[in-house]
């Protein structure tokens, strides 16, 4: 089992725009990772408080394959001056060890994660990441 994070931002709190971004975030985490929706165990959907017209999980029940994955949505604690309009994802699924995770974390949600982001180009040197939170 492995896990994989990912977090991505949202241009507003409508019912489209979480719809887009999170259909963005899962489209990213399925190519980069061949992750096919059999291989997922559970995914958590944390939002931050100001984003409330949708829940993540209700978007990726929408995706093929995608309505017997255990999912989960949950606020994510507030701490003051942290990204707002965010929406971040935990994921475990059956992958092999041997198989490298990319975590993808994508418009603002990079700052949190720069050395995660997909925009760094992969270097064959660096070894697999393994989830650290």
């Amino acid at each position: 089992m492995r896990a994989i994070r990912g977090a991505t931002t949202v241009s507003e709190n409508t019912i489209a725009a979480i719809r887009e971004a999170v259909t963005e975030l899962l489209d990213e985490l399925e190519q980069r990772n061949q992750l096919q929706p059999e291989d997922i165990i559970s995914v958590t959907f944390s939002v931050t408080r100001d984003l409330d017209a949708i829940f993540p999980a209700a978007i990726a029940r929408e995706r093929p394959c995608w309505d017997n994955v255990a999912m989960l949505d949950v606020q994510q604690m507030h701490v003051e001056g942290s990204l707002q309009r965010c929406v971040r994802f935990l994921i475990h699924a059956y992958l092999p060890v041997s198989t490298p995770i990319h975590h993808i974390y994508l418009r603002q949600a990079a700052n949190l994660r720069p050395d995660w982001c997909i925009s760094q180009p992969l270097q064959a040197s660096q070894p697999a990441i393994k989830s650290k939170v």
